[in-house]
């Protein structure tokens, strides 16, 4: 996948380490390292809402059948889908709970996730979920049992995210200090108050705002509309989607990753960040205090004035500034997939047990 997404990302780090249980993948491409059951490759995000429809149809009628066929014991789903009213043991994982937080007018994903996604985990043998933070939604929205969930941390490649010496390969274009997110556009990641919190900086003309994320047609506009009326357009920079190899270099040369969220099931920009050695303002909200611990500036989300006091100290504060670099990579450090993969391989061991 050219674009990778967070739930392929964890997939792909963490089915290394279910190994010795001798699993079969059901995927579309085949993997030599596993025993792999072909399923239709129609199934994915990449096919829009289609695409969304034909894999809760073939998870309902498709997949009972294939569990029956290979006898298994569990089925274990990245995501929070699994067959309804089947015989089908699961364990799922969730990763957040957005869209009941902060539902949208017109979205297929508000009716998916108060009327299908509380069936499944209903019907779940066990859930495996992010953070304390998704746990707590799930006891919250769903009523589930807390002993019913397992909160395993995520995790970063810290052989990609980390310190870079600088070369001239390395040296980014531009020799104005800027400020980096990284993310979506959208509107939980709360981009109109960082935008505005920028622009009270003082001496802001002297900085910029760098904003690396896929562009959409839905709110990008509004985000330049502002920058433009707040008379920053030509410091704010809407840089698109930065692809896996650019990021290090970004993170590595910014002043700080900014990353204001409403609302984050685990937040993997902030540990990417930190595994760079970056300094990192983040939300004092939902799982990012969890991931950040006592290496970022956590400010409350919803006050600008707080994200732009802590901009301006990581500007004037050289000391504040080298102290976070330092504890960023103590922080990180503490995230590995090693430890995500073993402490998912002993729940699922239990639960086979069971």
């Amino acid at each position: 996948m050219s674009k990778p997404t967070g739930i392929t990302i964890y997939a792909a780090n963490v089915f290394p380490y279910l190994k010795e249980l001798n699993p079969t993948l059901l995927v579309a491409n085949n993997n030599p390292e596993f025993n792999c059951y072909s399923v239709p490759n129609n199934l994915t995000p990449e096919q829009g809402t289609k695409g969304h429809l034909r894999r809760l149809l073939w998870t309902q009628f498709n997949l009972p059948k294939i569990y029956q066929k290979l006898e298994g014991a569990l089925l274990f789903s990245p995501v929070p889908e699994a067959p309804l009213y089947s015989n089908c043991r699961s364990v799922v994982m969730v990763h957040d709970l957005i869209p009941l937080r902060f539902p949208k007018k017109i979205s297929p994903l508000t009716p998916y996730f108060k009327y299908y996604i509380p069936q499944v985990l209903k019907q779940a043998k066990h859930i495996i979920c992010n953070s304390q933070a998704t746990a707590t939604d799930i006891i919250d929205f769903f009523g589930v049992s807390s002993t019913k969930i397992t909160p395993i941390p995520l995790a970063y490649d810290a052989n990609h995210f980390k310190p870079l010496k600088v070369t001239p390969e390395t040296i980014s274009k531009t020799k104005i200090p800027y400020f980096l997110y990284v993310g979506r556009h959208d509107p939980h990641k709360n981009l109109p108050r960082l935008i505005e919190a920028f622009a009270r900086i003082r001496n802001y003309q002297d900085y910029e705002l760098w904003l690396a994320g896929p562009t959409d047609k839905r709110y990008t506009p509004k985000l330049q509309q502002q920058a433009t009326e707040l008379g920053i357009i030509n410091q704010v920079k809407f840089l698109d989607y930065v692809s896996y190899d650019q990021l290090p270099i970004l993170l590595n040369q910014s002043l700080a990753l900014v990353f204001p969220s409403l609302w984050e099931g685990f937040g993997f920009p902030v540990l990417e960040a930190m595994g760079c050695g970056t300094p990192v303002i983040t939300s004092n909200l939902s799982s990012l205090p969890e991931v950040a611990g006592d290496a970022g500036l956590l400010i409350n989300p919803y006050q600008v004035s707080e994200m732009t006091d802590a901009m301006e100290q990581i500007v004037n504060d050289d000391g504040l500034r080298s102290q976070l670099q330092t504890l960023s990579l103590q922080q990180s450090s503490k995230f590995s997939w090693q430890k995500t993969g073993q402490i998912t391989l002993g729940t699922v061991q239990r639960l086979l047990q069971n």
